[in-house]
């Protein structure tokens, strides 16, 4: 295996375990063993976990970067983005009960520690609260465009969180039901009922 592929082994094994372990709990013989390779292989690659966890956020940001690429390519109608990026948290449902989101336990995580690195982590949600401004801005929404992405920011993390306490996929469809009619009934000429 060539030098770049066991680095993309060690990354995609570290976001994998410091999802479902968390940051704090996953030692390098941890990664080590998922990726089956010495620790002086490793320490080639890696000198600290914090040298891991910026790679795996920088990899997580050029993978988000991406998936928000494909929404766009594959729809030109705003809502319809939007309904994709809700209906993430379906599609990943099993994980999400087990360990819930990836972004929200990471800066949940990092801040506890009060890391160095929690801003690199906020990202992922400033490049997703960004994108769905953009969808809001061109729903003609103007000024109200980025509290309507924090509003959709804040749902999916709530409904992760609950999905993940209380272990229940049909809460998450129940939600996304919701979500959906909210903003299908979403006006920008009734800013009253925008958060609703």
């Amino acid at each position: 295996m060539d030098h770049q592929s066991t680095r993309n082994n060690i990354i995609n094994a570290a976001d994998q375990l410091f999802y479902r372990q968390g940051y704090e709990h996953t030692s390098f013989a941890d990664i080590a063993g998922d990726v089956r390779i010495s620790r002086g292989n490793f320490y080639y690659h890696f000198k600290t976990k914090d040298d891991i966890l910026k790679a795996v956020i920088k990899a997580r940001l050029e993978n988000t970067k991406k998936m928000l690429a494909q929404w766009e390519a594959k729809s030109t109608d705003p809502k319809e983005r939007i309904r994709l990026f809700m209906g993430i948290l379906l599609q990943n449902r099993s994980k999400i009960m087990q360990y819930g989101c990836p972004v929200g336990t990471l800066c949940n995580e990092l801040a506890k520690l009060d890391h160095a690195a929690l801003p690199e982590a906020t990202m992922l949600f400033t490049l997703f609260r960004e994108w769905l401004r953009d969808q809001f801005l061109q729903l003609g929404f103007g000024e109200t465009a980025d509290a309507l992405a924090m509003h959709v920011l804040a749902r999916s993390q709530g409904v992760a969180t609950l999905a993940t306490a209380f272990s229940d996929a049909d809460f998450i469809r129940n939600e996304l039901n919701c979500f959906k009619q909210w903003l299908d009934g979403l006006n920008p000429k009734e800013k009253d009922r925008l958060c609703s």
